[in-house]
């Protein structure tokens, strides 16, 4: 979506944005007000403007109910990456064929879930230590940056010698960390203790 939006109402949606990236909730209109170095109320008639140009959304008497268009494009962002979602195929036993207008936005897909702080990111596999459960040498995880992770979850780990490795996580009942590899040409990992960068969500290949 493109509005006319004047400097200090892009840095208002710049404000927002960050603030919901890194906390996972939107700024007060105190805190936007000090962020700018202007009065609330300056604030408060510049986010009625984004209202009635349909950017931006509140809840009435709720400090933290700002909430962006999905359709905003900030200037140095790019528009997410979406394709035309026509219907489903079988894997198993034939469908009924159908037609679908839908679309498939692959950051809605795999992007932050509403209301949390992570960020997503990606990165290339190397190797078939995962083979078994379908991450194959080439592919592209889409991982959610967290700190900790629950067993079974396939994790980015930090190994204590400064190397890192895509595995499934567990903890041992003595305390140690298991990072299991789903191949049986490779052996698990035992470590004491190793840093989760975070946790697999997504796994793309282009063939």
């Amino acid at each position: 979506m493109k509005a006319n939006l004047t400097p200090k109402q892009l840095r208002i949606l710049q404000l927002i944005r960050e603030c919901r990236e890194e906390h996972g909730y939107s700024p007060t209109m105190q805190e936007l007000a000090d962020a700018l170095g202007v009065s609330k109320v300056t604030v408060f008639e510049h986010v009625n403007a984004l209202e009635r140009k349909g950017v931006l959304t509140r809840e009435a008497n709720r400090a933290r109910s700002l909430s962006m268009s999905d359709e905003v494009v900030l200037p140095g962002e790019r528009q997410p990456l979406t394709f035309p979602l026509v219907g489903r195929i079988a894997a198993g036993y034939p469908i009924e064929r159908f037609e679908n207008q839908d679309s498939l936005s692959l950051e809605e897909v795999f992007g932050p879930r509403r209301g949390q702080r992570g960020t997503t990111f990606a990165l290339q596999v190397e190797g078939d230590s995962m083979r078994d459960e379908g991450i194959l040498d080439g592919d592209y995880v889409i991982v959610e940056r967290r700190h900790s992770a629950r067993n079974g979850e396939r994790v980015v780990a930090l190994l204590p010698n400064g190397e890192t490795t895509l595995k499934s996580y567990f903890t041992e009942k003595d305390g140690t960390i298991r990072l299991q590899p789903a191949n049986p040409d490779f052996k698990p990992i035992i470590v004491p203790e190793c840093a989760v960068q975070g946790v697999v969500i997504g796994v793309l290949r282009r063939y």
